[in-house]
């Protein structure tokens, strides 16, 4: 008999429906000697008829089981599995969900190749209810490369993070040698079983594909057991998993996988049923209580210092059983960024709450003042917002009542306020939002308490089943200062809510009712819901007749209203109304719409022109645009309008100037009376414009509309001649255009370049020895010895010109290994990319993708590493020194698209093309400071000419003065 190479366990408990496709993902494999082992749990539905229809519709490879009774889990009938399985090699799969079609081919050639025990790969989260297809890889960084183990020890975080037991092929024979099974009779057994088998393993190879999908269901009616956390049981069989695992761990000797398992019980474990706790009752809450904390009291102290702040404070506080103040810390904790605690000041410093500051321990895990919650403007921290109470009069009105957290006393008692409560719908579907003034907000100490009454029903018209759930801000006037925050549902019961009665523009077939829930973050939200006459027409027209005449009324409805949005909102009807409507409108003189990097960032040379116009009181009225839903670090006071919306495109058709650094819409051509200044956003190595091979290769009508579009340019800022030569001719630029002015964004390169020169501090081999580097590096937690190297790689795009995803060109943990006690790795990636840092080198290397400014970072950096990205013309001016980390040099200066010049000529610092060739040069750091100091020179002459630090100053004074005009 054939001895299959796989035997793959799928586990079903009244899953009927959902067991075919799950079996189907395994017959189809495209390693053909996998078997299909089922073991039904004693369903109660038609599971293991389904079961054994299978196995007769597939003799020879599906067989099934049913267990006598019901285990309550999923250990019982794996186990059962793998006494039953005959391949080589065991895997397991659920029910819900299913293997990729390689996984087994794949799984197994590793195993073979290599001899391991067990192999795994990466399990990806399908998101079932999300509309846009949501798809989550989970611990991506872990299978970025291939890689073999002789033991967990060598990568503990396999262990800590990668806990499942389904992306993984086992070799049998190993289960059965060591005796492992998976606990019966207790939750989250796959916990235990895969840190026995990881400890177990004589050897371990991990693959950076795709093996599992693991089939999400947000909204499901029945919670999975992970889910219902709200069970004191779950966190009763949550916390015995770990304390077997941690005895494991201690039987082993495995002390350091123990200090970093500790630190993700921190940060995830306890994070998960901390969320839950403003819902649930006091005695809940002790018994939590009684139980963290025993178990915390094992956890190892320098756990607490890899963990976020908030994650620290919150174990503290649970563990002095503070509810109000570890609430609130969770409530923040859940909605990142956040302040939900007024804070407290003593001796210059701030602390999360006033309470524990007299314990030593508590003043070093409450101190806060390194968040700069009492620098940030106000306008520019999201306060929290507590509900307080909630009354409905059981028909269409709600009076809402809250308390806004007052950070410091930062609002003032004299200071006027004011505040409205709005209605917005969550997805931005006909009107956007409905407000109502709120009729009492006053000062109460530590907050702004505020009470007001919103006649929902007879105001708020959703247009129904389209916009089904609405979310509540409050937006509160303080001064000067506007702040919009979230109403949070805190201790407020909302289950014997009324649901208030609304009339929906569609039709009340379906819905007539908003009902108020609590969001997974734990705001307060309106879904449209049906009750009474509604609810049975809801059921008879939608459950009954889905294809009967009343439906298909509903349905002709929906689509000619869609339609209508459509069309409304479409690019090509909003193109048109920009030049038929909006462009007849009147100039607005001393308006600027400025966007940087099409409005994904307030950052650049447009940042430092409106800083400038700032600084120096210039009349204009200023106008951001920003992309996505919602902008962030963008000015308070100037005026924000999304990208593309109509907002948008009256301030673009009425504005007197332009400012930005990479294009607004290609489609919208610019108005005599309007000033266009592209700033641009670097230097080109690549070629560019008409100068690619792809915009020649286009057809007449498409460079036509390119040339249409960056014939708009009125004024094109350069900093060299090399851009002259590059750039402006590749964009076709008439002379006259070019301003040699430099960037703005250079300016404050130039200054502290010309800082370092006065004082004497950047000599060849000083490193940062001397360099004053300011609140940026004490925001990031830098050590003032250690030596700052910024990496600031450039994107990779496929022949078609798709942006490929980062993942980095060496190993980021071994380098941490080998250079973190000396030198601090800042991240910083293109941004069209981001990246995901193991756990292992927090401290030692820092993503700074979010900082969207780079010009700090720059300044910052003792050293740059890059490869061909613009930023190495910046950083010329510094004059530090700079790595080059060409691994791809051939395939980059070959492709399609071709260099201006040979960077290998150039390059005014080492270029390696290894990781190893790359570490020795970060060792040889001061070494290479000084041999290439001529190159530097040479360099920033060539690329950098005009950059002399005037260049906002220039701008301003030649279009936005009096005696510029």
């Amino acid at each position: 008999m054939h001895v299959p190479d796989v035997s793959v366990v799928v586990i079903v408990y009244n899953d009927a429906e959902r067991l075919p496709t799950a079996v189907r993902s395994v017959l189809d494999q495209t390693l053909r000697g996998v078997e299909v082992v089922i073991v039904d749990d004693c369903s109660k539905d038609r599971s293991y008829e389904v079961a054994q229809e299978l196995e007769a519709a597939n003799p020879g490879r599906v067989r099934a089981f049913r267990l006598p009774e019901n285990s309550g889990g999923c250990g019982a009938p794996r186990n059962h599995g793998i006494k039953q399985a005959t391949g080589t090699y065991v895997m397991f799969l659920d029910s819900d969900d299913v293997l990729e079609r390689n996984a087994c081919r794949n799984m197994l050639a590793a195993a073979e190749r290599t001899g391991s025990d067990l192999v795994s790969g990466m399990c990806v989260r399908v998101h079932l209810d999300n509309r846009w297809g949501k798809t989550t890889e989970w611990y991506p960084w872990i299978y970025a490369r291939t890689r073999t183990l002789e033991s967990i020890t060598e990568y503990p975080d396999l262990l800590v993070y990668d806990t499942l037991s389904t992306n993984k092929c086992y070799r049998r024979s190993f289960l059965l040698e060591q005796g492992l099974e998976f606990p019966v009779g207790i939750h989250y057994e796959d916990l235990l079983f895969s840190a026995q088998a990881y400890v177990a393993a004589r050897r371990i190879t991990l693959i950076p594909n795709h093996v599992y999908y693991w089939n999400v269901v947000e909204k499901a009616a029945a919670k999975s057991i992970s889910n219902r956390r709200h069970e004191i049981a779950n966190f009763v069989h949550r916390m015995e998993i770990h304390r077997r695992v941690d005895e494991l761990l201690a039987a082993k000797g495995h002390t350091a996988i123990k200090t970093a398992k500790d630190a993700k019980f921190l940060k995830h474990d306890l994070v998960l049923h901390l969320r839950d706790l403003p819902l649930l009752g006091d005695a809940y809450r002790q018994e939590f209580a009684r139980l963290a904390n025993g178990y915390l009291a094992g956890i190892d102290p320098a756990a607490y210092e890899n963990v976020t702040y908030l994650q620290a404070i919150c174990a503290y506080l649970l563990g002095k059983e503070d509810w109000k103040n570890l609430l609130a810390a969770a409530d923040a904790m859940t909605n990142k960024g956040r302040l939900s605690s007024p804070l407290a000041e003593r001796d210059g410093r701030v602390y999360w709450c006033s309470e524990h500051i007299d314990d030593a321990e508590g003043r070093r895990i409450l101190d806060v003042t390194g968040q700069g919650f009492h620098t940030t403007p106000l306008s520019s921290l999201a306060l929290g917002n507590r509900l307080t109470s909630y009354e409905d009069d059981g028909r269409g009105k709600v009076t809402l009542a809250g308390a806004v957290v007052n950070p410091l006393g930062r609002i003032a008692p004299d200071t006027e306020l004011s505040a409205s409560l709005e209605f917005r719908a969550r997805r931005q579907i006909g009107v956007r939002s409905f407000s109502f003034p709120v009729a009492t907000v006053r000062h109460a100490g530590d907050t702004i308490e505020w009470s007001g009454t919103a006649d929902v029903g007879g105001t708020v018209r959703p247009l129904g089943i389209i916009d089904a759930v609405w979310d509540v801000r409050l937006k509160l006037t303080a001064g000067k200062d506007r702040m919009t925050t979230r109403v949070s549902v805190g201790g407020v019961d909302l289950e014997s809510a009324a649901r208030l009665r609304v009339r929906p523009r569609l039709t009340r077939l379906v819905s007539d009712r908003f009902e108020p829930e609590m969001t997974k973050k734990g705001n307060l939200s309106y879904v449209l819901t049906a009750e009474g006459a509604a609810a049975v027409r809801t059921q008879s027209l939608i459950s009954s007749a889905m294809h009967g005449k009343a439906a298909g009324v509903v349905k002709r409805s929906l689509r000619r209203a869609l339609k209508a949005r459509r069309n409304i909102g479409s690019g090509e009807q909003k193109v048109k109304v920009y030049h038929e409507v909006f462009s007849k409108l009147p100039v607005k003189k001393g308006t600027v719409v400025f966007e940087s990097h099409m409005g994904k960032q307030y950052s650049d040379s447009p940042k430092a022109i409106y800083e400038e116009l700032v600084r120096r009181g210039a009349p204009f009225q200023a106008i951001w645009s920003y992309a996505g839903a919602k902008p962030t670090g963008f000015p308070p006071e100037a005026t924000l309008v999304k990208r593309w919306s109509w907002q948008y495109l009256r301030a673009l058709a009425q504005a007197e100037y332009w400012v930005d650094n990479q294009g607004f819409p290609l489609a919208l051509a610019k108005r005599p009376g309007t000033t266009y200044i592209q700033t641009w956003h670097g230097s080109a190595l690549k070629r560019m414009g008409f100068h690619e091979p792809r915009t020649k290769a286009q057809g007449k009508p498409a460079q036509d509309r390119f040339q249409a579009a960056v014939d708009r340019f009125d004024h094109f800022l350069v900093r060299s001649e090399h851009d002259v030569r590059t750039l402006a001719k590749g964009f076709r630029l008439r002379d006259e255009v070019l301003l040699r002015t430099g960037y703005p964004r250079n300016d404050a390169l130039v200054e502290a370049h010309r800082a370092e020169a006065d004082s004497g501090v950047g000599a060849p081999a000083g490193g940062s020895r001397g360099r004053v580097r300011g609140p940026l590096a004490a925001e990031l937690g830098i050590d003032p010895d250690q030596r700052v190297l910024l990496y600031a790689p450039t994107f990779r795009a496929t022949a078609d010109g798709a942006v490929e995803g980062f993942s980095f060109p060496f190993d980021v943990e071994e380098f941490a290994d080998r250079l973190g006690d000396r030198v601090t790795l800042l991240v910083r990636t293109h941004y069209l990319n981001s990246v995901s840092l193991p756990p292992s080198v927090a401290g030692r290397v820092i993503d700074v993708s979010r900082h969207h400014d780079i010009t700090p970072l720059l300044a910052l950096a003792d050293g740059l590493i890059t490869d061909y990205s613009s930023v190495m013309f910046d950083y010329a001016v510094l004059d530090r020194p700079m790595i080059f980390f060409a691994y791809d040099y051939e395939k980059y200066s070959t492709d399609i698209r071709g260099t201006y010049f040979d960077l290998l000529d150039k390059a005014p610092g080492p270029v390696v093309a290894t990781a190893e060739e790359l570490m020795q040069a970060v060792a040889a750091f001061d070494e290479a400071d000084a041999k290439y100091a001529e190159a530097r020179r040479r360099f920033l002459a060539e690329f950098g000419e005009y950059d002399r630090g005037d260049a906002a100053r220039q701008i301003v004074e030649k279009f936005f003065t009096r005696s510029g005009k």
